[in-house]
């Protein structure tokens, strides 16, 4: 374990670093923050949760100190940001967005703006007028500035890629190649990825000038801080007697639960807040600030429990997270990566579990093949599974976003789990429950 002082950093930063808590470097910093400072072009693998976030955005603090210091008469003149975050959520660009006022505490007069979908266009031309230091935004919003002329890149020294496998999955790609056209040529790329095979692989090509390629972990990392667990269901009313049990152990500081659909998660909400849980739903459907409302009551532990989709929890750091539960599978394996790594942050334990039916079985194969981990399969006292553990089909493929074995674009009607209403409904359903559409309720 090294300090932050032996990595070069400016006084100014290592006393925000210390104002902050930070002591020591993780890895991802040790290794990307000397080769970021020299101006290098970097293709980073990083797992979730290793400090990917302050390994380029101390770098991006040192090129505005750098400026700072300057002369009047020798600074140049700006049309527009020094430093562009490009991230793929809402969520992990405010994320990235706090830590940049964080890190950049003694940064005298430190403007940063961000531009995501769902916030009002007004707010957003009104942080963008001026001298701007550092923009964080989505692609789509970006694009949509852009166009409009109320955004010039003609002044980006540093150019970062957060999650750049995320955005090309979520379609940017021509966004990206847009973007980054319309800053110079000499800029700084700094590309972050989970992996770099395929088109991500190709696109830092493209934009990267001999890049040094740093990768700390991947995605047979052991977790050492995360327990994994893997429940086998009988069917839905079993595995909602299982989430049920679980939620109620005194262990649980804050869970994350994660569903396969919008739907799923508002009505899954519902149903916990019905049974007295502190519970919200966080989703891509929601209004940004309603999704934001929502991420404030986590961080301030007005809520205990978030129930979310993929996307919408990408860039949650909140560090009380003890657990992870899957109650809806990962559309991908990678994705199952991901999920976990929102527990056992900041040096803390966590525990991560997945609750699977029969038709589940493909997938964790799939996550269990991919992670080059078995998944340890435990039992809850009143719950076992009345039927044996399943075995996997090796000729599944993924069929739609619920998982493997489910015919894509068909549910079944409804999305699994919803309850339908009629008479005969399952006793833990609630008929006619109404969505709450994000908002979180406490117990009375």
């Amino acid at each position: 374990m090294m300090s932050f002082e032996s990595l070069g950093l400016k006084p100014a930063l290592l006393r925000a670093l210390t104002d902050a808590g930070y002591t020591t470097a993780t890895d991802v910093q040790l290794r990307a923050i000397p080769p970021a400072l020299e101006g290098r072009d970097l293709m980073v693998a990083s797992s979730t949760g290793s400090g990917k976030t302050a390994s380029f955005m101390l770098p991006a603090m040192t090129l505005l100190l750098a400026a700072r210091a300057l002369p009047a008469a020798e600074r140049p003149r700006l049309t527009g940001p020094r430093i562009v975050v490009l991230a793929p959520t809402r969520e992990l660009a405010m994320q990235v967005a706090r830590a940049a006022t964080i890190y950049g505490r003694h940064v005298p007069g430190l403007r940063v703006a961000t531009v995501v979908g769902g916030v009002p266009y007004g707010a957003q031309l009104k942080a963008l007028r001026g001298p701007l230091d550092i923009l964080v935004a989505t692609p789509g919003r970006l694009i949509d500035h852009m166009g409009s002329g109320k955004v010039q890149l003609d002044s980006v020294e540093m150019f970062v890629l957060d999650e750049a496998d995320r955005m090309l999955d979520m379609g940017f790609i021509e966004d990206i190649q847009h973007i980054a056209a319309a800053t110079p040529k000499q800029r700084q790329t700094v590309m972050y990825s989970a992996t770099f095979a395929g088109h991500v692989g190709q696109l830092a090509q493209q934009l990267l000038r001999d890049p040094l390629r740093v990768e700390v972990t991947s995605h047979t990392d052991t977790h050492a801080d995360i327990e994994q667990r893997l429940h086998w269901a009988d069917d839905l009313e079993h595995k909602n007697a299982l989430l049920d049990h679980i939620l109620t152990e005194r262990s649980v500081d804050q869970a994350l639960v994660f569903t396969s659909t919008q739907r799923d998660a508002d009505w899954l909400a519902d149903r916990l807040a019905d049974m007295g849980h502190a519970v919200a739903s966080l989703h891509g459907g929601m209004p940004q600030g309603r999704r934001t409302r929502v991420l404030q009551g986590l961080r301030s532990k007005h809520l205990r429990v978030l129930v979310a989709t993929d996307v919408a929890a990408r860039g949650i750091d909140v560090p009380t997270i003890s657990h992870v539960i899957n109650y809806g599978m990962p559309m991908k394996a990678e994705d199952y990566v991901h999920r976990i790594g929102r527990t056992g942050r900041a040096g803390r334990s966590g525990l991560a579990v997945t609750l699977a039916e029969r038709r589940d079985a493909q997938m964790v194969h799939h996550i269990q093949r991919f992670t080059t981990q078995r998944i340890p399969t435990a039992t809850i006292v009143g719950l076992e599974p009345r039927r044996a553990e399943p075995q996997p089909m090796p000729a599944a493929r993924p069929a739609g976003r619920g998982g493997f074995g489910r015919p894509a674009g068909k549910p079944g009607g409804k999305p699994f789990g919803r309850p339908d209403g009629k008479p005969g409904a399952k006793p833990w359903a609630k008929p006619g429950a109404r969505s709450s559409g994000g908002g979180f309720k406490r117990p009375v």
